[in-house]
């Protein structure tokens, strides 16, 4: 049981899944108590309530644990969606949103991570695995040429989970990106960059296992 009288959210800065949850926290207007961890010293705590032990985990306070980050994001939204990103009025649409978001933990994740280590280490591969990124970076592409965001020309639960994503894709070879013929994705990119909401989200916190002071998230 969570005796306290916000959710409590494990989070890690820079890892996308939990980017993609506190974006939706504060979306939904949910106020949580977050706790930085560092992956090589997990909380006891932390691990009492997921032995996954992968970021982001939220505890409810009615002893409910949520591990994963899409369902982080739909539980937010599920109590309060005031911008609609779950686009309840419109039939198929959260499957339509849900095969996109699958095809990028899967498919592009793996090839994503495969250009980020062959950059790292300069292997001779990178190119081929950034043009194998490219295959789905295409596809937004497309989706954004006829409207500003991937679903509709309003931001929706897929464009802020697949945000982090496309972020770090961009990071991995900035000259490069900068150049690519992607116009409409580094417009969304930069749309995304400049909402005040995204500073908001990526806030630095200390982490918790130093202070173990209850830092709140709020919108």
């Amino acid at each position: 049981m969570n005796h306290n009288p916000y959710p409590i959210l494990y989070s890690l800065r820079q890892c996308p899944y939990c980017i993609r949850a506190r974006i939706a926290l504060l979306l939904a207007n949910q106020t949580v108590l977050i706790r930085e961890i560092e992956t090589k010293n997990k909380p006891e705590e932390m691990l009492a309530v997921s032995r996954k032990g992968t970021v982001p985990i939220l505890n409810l306070p009615d002893g409910t644990t949520i591990d994963e980050s899409i369902d982080i994001m739909i539980w937010a939204l599920t109590q309060d969606d005031p911008n609609d990103l779950l686009l309840q009025n419109h039939k198929d649409a959260l499957d339509d949103m849900t095969v996109l978001i699958n095809q990028t933990d899967t498919q592009f994740v793996n090839t994503l991570n495969a250009y980020k280590a062959a950059s790292r280490y300069h292997d001779a591969s990178e190119t081929e695995n950034r043009q194998q990124c490219e295959g789905f970076i295409g596809e937004l592409e497309h989706r954004l040429a006829g409207q500003r965001y991937l679903m509709r020309n309003e931001p929706s639960l897929a464009d802020y989970a697949i945000l982090p994503f496309v972020r770090q894709f961009s990071r991995v070879d900035r000259k490069w990106y900068s150049n690519a013929p992607y116009p409409n994705l580094q417009r969304w990119l930069t749309e995304h960059y400049n909402n005040p909401l995204y500073a908001k989200t990526m806030t630095k916190y200390p982490k918790w296992l130093n202070s173990r002071k209850a830092m709140l998230f709020e919108p």
